[in-house]
Order: structure tokens, then sequence, then C-alpha cells
């Protein structure tokens, strides 16, 4: 069986405030990009194949660091395995098309996918609101990516509300340059406050107001450490975007248009994606 994970990007970013078990409480607008996407495939294993896994992974496209059995694709599975210890021993091969380390979301939206999957695969007749509540367990945004619509999220990003945005017929353009941007370490810059106007009440505005209006609070210390990331988010206003913003903590800067420039030339050396918003 096959899925897609998409990518997401956020309306408006505001770390309100230090909790105490070391994590941020925030207010964001969550949207999906359903036409920037990985594919995640998984197939029963075979009783004699030799693996001493459970749930052996492969990813291809994009490289990931790191251990590929701490993934949250095969922590999520083990986190249902826990609880049904019939799901048997699977292979799962990622497809990497969403950027790492951009603010985007890839990881989450695997980690939810493999959720989704496993439970219409195997059976497990889990409601949405069951599935969001195990993909809590696995990180702060996964929950809306069980969701799967634009959604205004609270605490870590797991208190979800759907919320409406009326700007279909814009195009976007995402722009996500050579330079990861740790999450740890943008938190670490971060001054939490609350802003003057939340961002679920200024994505109703008109998206002439959002320029000025819609804030994400981690622009100011990663530009001033990456002023070429600062760069491509002015760059896109100069070629005629109505809005642009980086995502989440970064790299990754997108900016939403009316009608699409041409920019083939722009970004050299650069990961740069163009899509419809629905």
């Amino acid at each position: 069986m096959i899925i897609f994970p998409v990518a997401k990007i956020n309306l408006g970013l505001n770390v309100v405030e230090r909790r105490p078990d070391g994590y941020h409480n925030l207010e964001t607008v969550f949207m999906p990009l359903p036409g920037l996407r990985d594919a995640l495939e998984v197939t029963v294993m075979e009783e004699q194949f030799p693996s001493a896994v459970d749930c052996d992974l492969k990813v291809t496209n994009i490289a990931i660091e790191g251990d590929e059995q701490k993934n949250l694709v095969v922590r999520a599975y083990r986190l249902l395995k826990e609880e049904f210890p019939d799901l048997p021993r699977v292979h799962a091969h990622l497809y990497k098309a969403i950027p790492t380390q951009a603010g985007m979301g890839g990881g989450s939206s695997d980690c939810a996918a493999m959720l989704v999957l496993l439970n219409k695969m195997f059976g497990l007749d889990l409601t949405e609101q069951q599935l969001i509540d195990r993909a809590a367990r696995l990180g702060a945004d996964c929950p809306f990516f069980i969701m799967g619509r634009p959604a205004y999220a609270e605490g870590i990003g797991e208190r979800l509300q759907p919320v409406e945005l009326n700007i279909s017929g814009l195009s976007i353009v995402v722009v996500r340059p050579d330079i990861p941007v740790p999450t740890k370490e943008a938190f670490s810059l971060i001054k939490p406050h609350y802003p003057k106007k939340n961002c679920r009440d200024v994505v109703a505005q008109p998206i002439a107001t959002w320029r000025s209006d819609l804030v994400n609070d981690f622009e100011t210390s990663v530009f001033a450490l990456h002023p070429e990331i600062a760069a491509i988010k002015e760059r896109l206003y100069e070629l005629g975007a109505v809005y642009a913003a980086m995502s989440g903590s970064g790299s990754a800067v997108f900016g939403l248009f009316r009608e699409l420039p041409s920019f083939e030339r722009e970004f050299d050396g650069m990961f740069t994606w163009k899509g419809q918003i629905y």
C-alpha cells in the first residue's frame, strides 16, 4: 500500500511562552501543500525474510542523516506495534521529495502518514481523533498531518482547530537554500511573547494586510544569522509576491503570488518548487 505525505507551510508563527517542561507554546496556522509530497510504500515482510528488525526502512532520493531505525516512520510503526502486537513485520520505502531541515514538516508528515497507512492496511479501526492522540506522542506537528486541512494550532502544535482560508487561486513558490537551520538552535534564540494580533485573526483579513500583520517570530534571529535567507524573502516580494515568509524555523521561504513570475535563474543551487494553493 502507498500513501503520499504532504508538506506544510506556516501562515504566521508566534512563540508565546516557555513551558515548565522545556517546550514552547505556539500560535500558528498550518496550511498543507498537496502538490509537494513524499511517497511512502509499505509491504508485509515475508516470514522467512532474514531481518533483525520488525520495520525495515529504506529512504531514497534525499538522504536523511542518522540511524534509519530512529526515523519517525519506524517509531510510528513501533508505537502501534506496542498496542497491536499482531502487527506483522513490514518493509517501508520512503521516497523523499520534501526538503529536510526546511520548516516544512516532512518528517512529521511521514510519521503521520505511517500511522494512517497502517491503520487502513491492517484494519486497526482507529478513529481520526485516536490517530491524532497517538501522533501527538511522536511529534508536535504530527497531529496536523493526520487532520490534513488548514488548521490553527496552539500548545506545542497539537491543539488544532480547522480554519477557512480565502486564498484559492493563488500560486506558491518555495525556495530552500542549502542552509540547514537546526530547530533546537532556532528556539534557543527566541524570546517568547504574545503578538499584537493572533495569526488566526490575521489570516481572515484581506491578504494585502498580511505583510504587516502576519509574523513568523523565528525570522528575526534566523535572518540575523543567515542574511541569505532574508534576501530570498525580499526577492520574492520584488518578484511580485503578495505575501512572503519563512516557514517554521526555516530555512525554506515561500511566496504567494496572483501570477507566477519567471524565476528559473533567480535561485540557482537552491531547491525550488512552485504550484497552485488548491
